[in-house]
């Protein structure tokens, strides 16, 4: 049957959005094997993003660029714990709010509000290219970052505008208590007991890479890797597979980065390698 994925087992690495992505994979017939890889936790210390959030409501930045819809709902979480939503959405519709890619833009629209621009390329980069675009100059510009990403960067370009800039990280990544699930994932596809392993982030494949270094297990990922065919959303994180080493053999089609064209395009690849091994 086309687009369907029965008899197929895919390995998928767990992050906040794997849920909806494990569901899809099940809905084509998929057995989804899900491999926690980190757990979101709030700040440490919620100071900084109090006074933030302070500043923001005192008065509101002229520009919000927010890199991550779990971003926006951690700092929302802070503002319900210590009172003052209205005034902080209220601040938030007052910004001219800028998204990468459209998950901040769901939860924009989660309390009432929508971006007023969304950046055709879902990366720091892509962040980068759009502000450049626009007259920041003497601007004020709230930029949510996110964890385990070098943002010099991209606060760096801003700043070359003109623009001040005030960031706020809402969250961390607690990735320690994962590494047992990471290396066992790498033996069931060393065993050939995976038929696809499926990225949808570039964090995603530093932090398979970063585990199996620290347990000197990069050998055997890499030839776990070789015999796993990998299925990748996008460029970007065809970029960093190939930045390790790795090749993706499956991807969506051109400007559909998406996980739906993903799921479409690895029924499409591994349909046709189990008809070839029912024939051959």
């Amino acid at each position: 049957m086309a687009e369907r994925l029965d008899g197929t087992r895919i390995l998928i690495l767990e992050t906040r959005e794997e849920a909806q992505f494990s569901r899809l994979l099940k809905e084509k017939g998929a057995d989804v094997l899900q491999c926690p890889m980190f757990t979101i936790e709030d700040a440490p210390d919620p100071k900084p993003v109090l006074d933030w959030i302070a500043r923001f409501v005192a008065s509101p930045f002229d520009d919000l660029v927010l890199m991550t819809g779990e971003g926006l709902r951690r700092i929302l979480k802070v503002v319900r714990q210590h009172g003052g939503e209205t005034a902080f959405v209220e601040a938030v519709s007052k910004s001219r709010k800028f998204t990468r890619g459209p998950k901040p833009g769901k939860a924009l629209r989660e309390i009432g509000l929508a971006p007023d621009v969304t950046t055709e390329k879902p990366t720091s980069e892509g962040i980068a290219e759009m502000l450049a675009t626009y007259d920041l100059k003497g601007r004020r510009v709230g930029l949510q970052l996110y964890p385990e990403k070098d943002h010099t960067v991209l606060i760096g370009a801003i700043a070359a505008l003109g623009a001040s800039i005030d960031t706020v990280l809402p969250y961390i990544y607690d990735s320690k208590a994962a590494d047992t699930n990471i290396l066992a994932a790498i033996d069931e596809m060393e065993s050939g007991r995976i038929d696809s392993i499926a990225l949808t982030s570039s964090g995603q494949v530093r932090r398979l890479v970063d585990a199996a270094r620290a347990h000197g297990r990069e050998e055997q990922l890499r030839s776990a890797l070789a015999k796993t065919p990998i299925a990748s959303v996008g460029p970007v994180v065809s970029d960093e597979l190939q930045a390790y080493g790795f090749r993706a053999s499956i991807t969506p089609a051109e400007d559909a980065f998406f996980m739906r064209p993903l799921i479409s395009a690895m029924s499409v690849a591994l349909g046709q390698s189990a008809t070839r091994n029912a024939t051959a």
